[in-house]
């Protein structure tokens, strides 16, 4: 055998061997990894910003992504697998960077290749920014102007708002794409798929999986393909063949696969703020049942409890109110009642409180404050009525407190004299409302200030 041959075969062995390697390493990869969608036609849902004749798709086949762009949505939506779509399609270098690991050096190392292949070979470079709502302001500006002169078409992958987290002058560079939630047929069909693939997922195993055990995992995922395949994949390792050789998986399997069902819900995301505000609307709103859901909600995600009873306690003042003056002690003995049991009892305590906050009457009149700060903010410190002063010091110099009436002197504990300064003596800050206690308050309210003018 001449050198030559022996070379080639050497070689072929070399192939081989990697090849072997590379489905090895497949193989070990996570089910969801595997699954992950090759072309435009194996994306699952997004048909929105996707589908046929959509203008994301069309520049995405046609090789024409001349903008930078971000994708935005929840987890496990497909926002990374469309970036892997892209990098497999586009003629231009492809680049991911972390923003959880990368720092400024990255960005500038990833800009300067990007300045010398367009140079040199007129080629463009795609970067993908993976959590790129973790870029300080600094390492997002130092991305700007690179992306504002072509260098860099930019694909940032965010789950948080990018008009909160995302510079102004950066987005306004990209167009933001949002993804949403996947639907549960999209969910079974991603499930499908796995159960029938044979080079990535289950199809070479005998498997049966019953219906019902499918729609669980579709629907208790939440949207989330990533969580579906994972519960996919944990039933199908964890469950030994049947002595015919098959594995079969029912509703108890599905069910101990995914005992909890995912929701979109973080500390610092959207889904946090927008369910607080549902929350306090729904009791603004008189709604027990919406304020019960939420509160369910938020307990369910894992909230801060007293961040909840602390938003509850808030409320009894500002939208209740005197109203219902036992609203804020009711919200903060929930509290207390929270400190000393803790949960899971303590959801019952919140729940009363929550009902209570909702079916007591309303009144906002303790926003008076706001507009009495204001008055403080642009006029200072007025002069206070000299008969309101402390009378235990100046008195004899300079006659504080001289002409003070004690009202309990007087019929119905009420005598007329002036309490503001004088600049804003005829002001009226504080509106009571129609309903509860705070009717009969401005019932007596009205007859006073008749008497003192107003």
């Amino acid at each position: 055998m001449s050198n030559k041959q022996l070379t080639g075969r050497r070689a072929a062995a070399r192939d081989l061997f990697e090849t072997a390697r590379q489905e090895e390493r497949s193989r070990a990869q996570p089910l969801a990894a595997r699954l992950r969608p090759r072309t435009l036609d194996e994306f699952t849902g997004q048909e929105d910003i996707l589908g046929p004749g959509k203008l994301l798709r069309r520049a995405i086949e046609s090789d024409r992504l001349f903008s930078s762009i971000i994708l935005w949505g929840p987890p496990g939506v497909g926002k990374t697998s469309l970036a892997a779509i892209i990098a497999n399609r586009t003629a231009s270098h492809f680049e991911t960077l972390s923003a959880v690991l990368a720092g400024v050096a990255d960005i500038r190392r990833v800009v300067e290749q990007a300045r010398e292949r367009f140079n040199l070979y007129e080629q463009r470079t795609i970067l993908l920014v993976d959590e790129i709502h973790r870029f300080n302001k600094t390492q997002q500006d130092a991305l700007l102007p690179h992306v504002e002169n072509g260098v860099i078409i930019l694909i940032g992958a965010t789950t948080e708002n990018p008009y909160f987290e995302v510079n102004r002058a950066l987005l306004s560079r990209s167009r933001v794409f949002q993804f949403k939630p996947l639907s549960a047929a999209a969910t079974l069909t991603l499930l499908r798929r796995a159960l029938t693939d044979s080079e990535r997922g289950y199809g070479a195993r005998q498997l049966e999986i019953t219906d019902d055990a499918l729609a669980h995992l579709a629907d208790v995922a939440g949207g989330d393909a990533r969580s579906a395949l994972n519960a996919l994949e944990l039933a199908v390792e964890s469950t030994a063949p049947a002595e015919d050789g098959v594995t079969r998986l029912d509703l108890q399997v599905a069910q101990e696969s995914i005992q909890r069902r995912v929701l979109r819900y973080d500390k610092s995301s959207d889904e946090h703020y927008d369910t607080v505000s549902a929350f306090i609307k729904s009791m603004r709103g008189s709604d027990p049942d919406a304020a019960l859901y939420y509160l369910a909600k938020m307990l369910y995600a894992g909230e801060d409890p007293e961040f909840i009873a602390r938003r509850m306690i808030i409320f009894a003042s500002e939208d209740i109110g005197n109203a219902a003056p036992l609203a804020l002690v009711v919200a903060v003995s929930a509290m207390h009642a929270l400190q000393f049991v803790g949960l899971p009892e303590a959801q019952l305590n919140l729940a009363q409180c929550v009902i209570y906050l909702a079916c007591a009457p309303k009144s906002n009149s303790t926003l008076g404050i706001g507009a009495a700060l204001t008055d403080i903010e642009q006029r200072g410190a007025l002069e206070i009525p000299n008969h309101l002063k402390d009378s235990s010091r100046d008195a004899k110099t300079l006659g504080h407190g001289q002409g003070y009436q004690y009202p309990h002197d007087f019929e119905n504990h009420f005598v007329v004299q002036q309490y503001l300064p004088d600049e804003v003596r005829a002001k009226i800050y504080y509106t009571p409302g129609a309903l509860g206690e705070e009717a009969r308050i401005a019932e007596r309210l009205r007859a006073w200030r008749a008497k003192m003018g107003k």
